[in-house]
């Protein structure tokens, strides 16, 4: 398997991703890819260790006449997101994901890929694994759970890196170099309601959202994608009075970090509606696929009757409900005054779930200014607590306070440069990214994120560019070559 990736350029790089991407890795799960790394580290008989929270750390001499230059720590996550098409199956808790070559492009068979950040992985390994490779002495950082919590980051302890510079290889775009991240918290809503059994007259209907392409609900926050939660709501929220809608589950989105791809709701409806109701919804459909035509143009929406369900879910409670979930704020809610087209703060809606009597709502938060990333927290806060709700706060974590004056951003600008014959793009951006955490730990570690082209993270559209990953793999060894002295 993944044979045709092996023989790629270059094959460093890409033998390692073959490597990893054999070893399952989900965020929170990541016990098999800690043994894995430990073992390649104490294989190459270098200096290994695994600290309290399941960070691998991986320390690697210079190579001659580089003693002199400043220590520079590597760093990647291990996890990867686990979202797969809805007719694949898969699962992420024992299989390796299965690539394929297409075009210029490395992709995933209806998964994820795990590029993101299984990329920087690679390269770290091929690094350490490397000796012909020129270096300073390198202190890889392996952090796990970036996507779910970056408990790996909060976790790791001061003391244990000696390193001035960091460089991290989180960046999806080859030629952006990153000196700045949104902050985030998790949002997260829930109640209970009563549950009544459903009446004689009325008949079950499935509701199906799917199709849409999803993506990283940080990078792509800003480019009108569609939310499949917010869709099946809008289906959902005059049902009542049109045709007696009552809600007996809801099943939407997935992770946080992910634009929901895919709703399923079963309800039902007074049976004497039974054909305005799949007249309207239809129109509906047809109106809201109009809207997407342009961004989504393989959402489908499908309406089809079923078993009518035991129980629905108490009244009341579900026109608070669709309200709360009308009103809550989903995509943009600032753009940055200060950098140019930097979105400052946003919401996703990722989750929603109702089931049994309960009520879960999952969002994730994220800003580049503190203040805004409550402000709009607390707008959530409110908007659920209107109907009912428990709303709590969690995962908090700080942005990246971008340094323009930062030594080795001159380095790398000025390679850049003199490799490609233009500017790179020197820029922050809306996902999280582990710099700003690592940094409270290493307050004068200097930072700086950069990678090869990544598209579609986070979705089974996920691939990875072979052409940028050649560029960004010569720009790491000359990086390399080029770290200043101590």
């Amino acid at each position: 398997m993944n044979s045709e990736i092996r023989v790629l350029e270059p094959k460093a790089l890409w033998n390692k991703f073959a490597d990893l991407n054999a070893v399952p890795r989900p965020s929170k799960k990541e016990a098999r890819v800690i043994a894995f790394m430990k073992k390649f580290g104490e294989d190459l008989g270098l200096e290994t260790l695994v600290d309290k929270v399941g960070n691998v750390i991986i320390k690697k001499p210079a190579t001659p006449g580089m003693e002199d230059r400043q220590t520079v720590v590597m760093q990647s996550h291990l996890d990867m997101v686990c979202q797969k098409n809805n007719d694949t199956q898969f699962d992420f808790d024992t299989q390796g994901i299965d690539m394929y070559v297409d075009g210029d492009w490395v992709k995933a068979k209806g998964t994820t890929l795990g590029a993101d950040n299984g990329l920087g992985v690679a390269t770290i390994m091929a690094l350490l694994e490397s000796t012909d490779i020129e270096h300073p002495a390198l202190e890889a950082l392996f952090t796990i759970d970036e996507e779910t919590g970056m408990t790996g980051a909060m976790g790791l302890e001061g003391g244990l890196l000696n390193g001035s510079i960091l460089l991290n290889l989180d960046t999806e775009e080859d030629d952006e170099i990153g000196v700045g991240c949104a902050g985030g918290v998790d949002v997260t809503a829930t109640r209970t309601y009563k549950v009544e059994d459903t009446p004689e007259t009325k008949i079950g209907f499935e509701i199906i959202v799917k199709g849409l392409q999803g993506g990283h609900s940080g990078m792509q926050i800003h480019e009108g994608l569609g939310n499949a939660n917010k869709i099946m709501n809008r289906l959902l929220f005059d049902g009542f009075e049109n045709f007696g809608l009552r809600i007996a589950e809801i099943d939407g989105g997935s992770l946080r970090n992910a634009i929901p791809r895919e709703s399923k709701t079963i309800a039902a409806i007074d049976a004497i509606h039974e054909n305005a109701f799949i007249m309207e919804m239809a129109q509906l459909a047809q109106t809201i696929k109009n809207e997407f035509k342009t961004m989504e143009p393989d959402l489908d929406i499908t309406v089809s009757k079923c078993e009518t369900p035991e129980s629905i879910m108490d009244l009341g409670v579900q026109e608070g409900l669709t309200r709360a979930l009308y009103a809550a704020c989903n995509g943009v809610y600032r753009m940055s005054a200060d950098i140019p087209d930097l979105v400052e703060t946003s919401n996703n809606i990722a989750r929603v779930i109702v089931k049994n009597g309960t009520i879960k709502i999952n969002c994730l938060t994220r800003s580049s200014v503190e203040s805004s990333k409550w402000d709009l927290a607390n707008t959530l806060r409110a908007t659920f607590e209107l109907t009912g709700c428990e709303v709590a706060f969690s995962g908090d974590y700080p942005g990246w306070q971008p340094n323009m004056d930062s030594a080795i951003l001159e380095v790398l600008e000025s390679l850049y440069i003199k490799m490609n014959g233009e500017k790179p793009h020197v820029a922050a951006c809306h996902a999280g990214l582990e710099c700003g955490i690592l940094g409270q730990n290493y307050p004068n570690m200097d930072m700086i994120s950069f990678g090869p082209n990544i598209k579609g993270a986070h979705s089974p559209d996920e691939r990875a560019q072979i052409s940028s990953a050649q560029k960004y793999w010569k720009f790491v060894l000359e990086i390399l070559k080029n770290i200043p002295k101590k």
